[in-house]
C-alpha cells in the first residue's frame, strides 16, 4: 500500500564533478544540482549541496567552495626539497577542509545522488560514492549519454582537408575524447552501486513548467536523447513506496534493505527522538 512523503525529513548529498567541468560559474549558478535540489526540497528533503555548504557551528566559512577555489592548484609543484614540500602542504591543507566537510555531508546523509558523465574527470565523486556504499546507503547514479554533435559537424566541414582531418584525428587520440552515446557507466561502478540504481538522465522536461526553470543545455541533450530511466520520476515514486532490488538467487525482486530512512519524531525543543521511546 502506498505511503505519503516517505522522504520527508531525509537528507541527500549531491555528488558530481565540480573541478574539471566546462564552467564552474555555470555549474554553480544553473547546474543540475539546482534543479534536483528544488525538486527534493518540495518533498521535504534536506539537500546537502557542496556548492552551498551548511554553516559549521564554531568554524565560520569552514571548507566553503567558490568559483575560484581551484585556482590554488596553479601553485602546485613537483619540486623536491623544503620549498616544494611547503607549497604542496599548503595546498593540501587548504583543500583538506573541503574534503572533510563534503565527506561529513555524505556521512550524515541518508542517500547520495551522483552525476557521473563519462567525459569529465572527477576524483571526489568516486570517493563520495565509495564512502556512501561502504555505509550500505543507496547511491542513485546518473550516467547520461555523451555525444559531440559539433565534432561530427567539424569532421564534415573539413572532410576535403586531408591534413586537417589527420590533425583532428590525432588530437582526439591525444585528448582521449570518446563518445558514449548510450551512457553506459564504468563496469567498476556496476557492482559497487547495484543494478537498480542507474539512470540515463534526469527527466527535467515534465517538471520544467512547474518549477519555472530556465532552459539550459541539459534540456537540449534530453530532447535529443529522451532518457529511458530518468531520475526525477523515480524520486517521485520513491516518496510513496520504497524500491525493490533484483535477487539473483530467488530470481525475483525483493525489498531493498539499503533504504533505511529513520522515522524520527520531532520534539518541541527542536531535536528528534525515536518514536515510542520511553524512559
Amino acid at each position: 500500500m502506498p505511503h505519503e512523503n516517505l522522504l520527508k525529513a531525509s537528507r541527500v548529498y549531491l555528488s558530481g564533478p565540480m573541478d574539471f567541468v566546462a564552467s564552474r560559474q555555470a555549474e554553480k549558478e544553473s547546474g543540475w544540482r539546482n534543479r534536483v535540489g528544488d525538486f527534493l526540497r518540495k518533498l521535504g528533503v534536506t539537500v546537502m549541496d557542496p556548492w552551498f555548504k551548511p554553516e559549521v557551528r564554531g568554524l565560520h566559512e569552514y571548507g566553503r567552495e567558490g568559483v575560484d577555489t581551484t585556482n590554488i592548484r596553479d601553485k602546485w609543484t613537483f619540486e623536491q626539497g623544503r620549498a616544494g614540500a611547503e607549497i604542496r602542504d599548503k595546498i593540501s591543507e587548504k583543500f583538506r577542509q573541503t574534503m572533510h566537510i563534503d565527506l561529513r555531508m555524505v556521512d550524515t546523509s541518508d542517500f547520495t545522488i551522483a552525476y557521473c558523465p563519462t567525459n569529465v574527470y572527477s576524483v571526489g565523486t568516486v570517493h563520495e560514492i565509495v564512502m556512501c556504499r561502504l555505509q550500505r546507503k543507496p547511491v542513485l547514479f546518473v550516467s547520461p549519454p555523451i555525444s559531440f554533435p559539433s565534432l561530427r559537424l567539424l569532421k564534415q566541414h573539413i572532410k576535403d582537408d586531408s591534413r586537417g582531418t589527420r590533425l583532428l584525428e590525432q588530437f582526439l587520440i591525444e585528448a582521449a575524447i570518446r563518445e558514449n552515446p548510450s551512457g553506459v557507466p564504468s563496469l567498476w561502478y556496476m557492482p559497487l552501486v547495484g543494478g537498480e540504481h542507474f539512470f540515463d538522465g534526469f527527466g527535467f522536461k515534465n517538471y520544467i513548467d512547474e518549477f519555472r526553470w530556465e532552459r539550459n543545455p541539459t534540456d537540449d541533450l534530453e530532447d535529443a536523447y529522451v532518457p529511458k530511466n530518468p531520475l526525477l520520476p523515480y524520486l517521485e515514486k520513491l516518496d510513496t513506496k520504497l524500491p525493490h532490488k533484483w535477487d539473483k538467487g530467488r530470481k525475483k525482486f525483493v525489498p531493498n534493505d539499503d533504504w533505511l530512512i529513520w522515522d524520527l519524531e520531532p520534539t518541541t525543543s527542536g531535536g528528534a527522538t525515536l518514536k515510542g521511546f520511553t524512559r
